[in-house]
């Protein structure tokens, strides 16, 4: 697998990150008798193979590089892309709350470049699988290319389709809807997920959200939530500790449920109110 986390040492094949000065940084796989050129001069792959990693490393014209394991951050913000970008602060919040976890099965739809597919494949594991949808086959190809690049293709199966079609998958442990109307999907969102299932999609504007969320309440969503993410970086030197000059602010709101069983029964009224909404309170009358 060309991304390995799990080695001290940079091998044959590794995805390596080389960082230079002012946090110039590249990613790119280690061959042997390869060269990497870079505007502050070249590198020898043979010489970084079998190198720790964290080791500082110099091109031939003297400038100073450290040689890292990328990060799932480094590799989602290095990925090509041909759509709007996920942040790293968005999709890392998404898989606690969708709790993807080793061997389950996750769904996605609006596969886009495949930065939340990497993610998920990731998290997933070699046991888990991950089944991504999308409707233009020029994303899907490159988001493809991304996810092979990384040795995780395997765990994910990509469906070139327009999901109006509804999904071909049932009992998904969670689901991440990426696409510009997701109300218009709910009930097949559902039908895909197992009970008790995750949901999980981000919208860039408030009337968006709120034609969401009338339709999670219809078709018995429950534990819904709304929210939005900053994320605000300080310049690290200790004598003048303050914020950098810039920040990425709004990226997007993300909205969370999961799929419930809403039984008739008069008792459950108080709790239904509290967690579902007004669609499950009517359901009893």
């Amino acid at each position: 697998m060309p991304w390995n986390l799990n080695t001290t040492h940079a091998a044959i094949g590794d995805l390596a990150l080389l960082v230079g000065l002012r946090h110039k940084h590249f990613i790119f796989p280690l061959l042997p008798g390869g060269t990497f050129h870079t505007h502050r001069g070249i590198l020898s792959h043979d010489e970084l193979i079998g190198k720790p990693w964290g080791s500082q490393v110099f091109s031939h014209q003297g400038s100073p590089f450290f040689l890292l394991q990328p990060a799932l951050a480094d590799i989602l913000n290095d990925l090509k892309r041909s759509t709007q970008i996920m942040y790293p602060k968005d999709i890392g919040y998404i898989l606690t709350r969708l709790s993807v976890g080793p061997g389950q099965t996750v769904l996605e739809a609006g596969t886009g470049s495949g930065s939340m597919a990497v993610a998920l494949a990731y998290a997933v594991g070699p046991q888990g699988r991950v089944v991504t949808y999308e409707k233009r086959e020029e994303f899907q190809k490159l988001a493809r290319k991304n996810l092979e690049r990384l040795g995780l293709g395997g765990r994910v199966e990509f469906r070139l389709r327009d999901i109006i079609e509804g999904f071909d998958v049932t009992d998904a442990d969670a689901f991440f809807l990426d696409v510009s109307n997701p109300w218009d999907y709910i009930a097949p969102v559902r039908a895909a997920l197992k009970p008790g299932g995750f949901f999980a999609s981000l919208l860039p504007t408030f009337n968006q959200v709120a034609l969401l969320l009338h339709a999670l309440r219809r078709e018995n969503f429950a534990f819904i939530e709304v929210c939005e993410l900053m994320l605000r970086f300080y310049k690290p030197e200790p004598t003048r500790l303050r914020p950098t000059d810039r920040m990425v602010a709004h990226t997007g709101y993300l909205i969370f449920g999961r799929r419930i069983e809403a039984g008739g029964d008069e008792r459950s009224r108080d709790l239904l109110e509290e967690a579902a909404g007004v669609s499950a309170i009517e359901d009893l009358e």
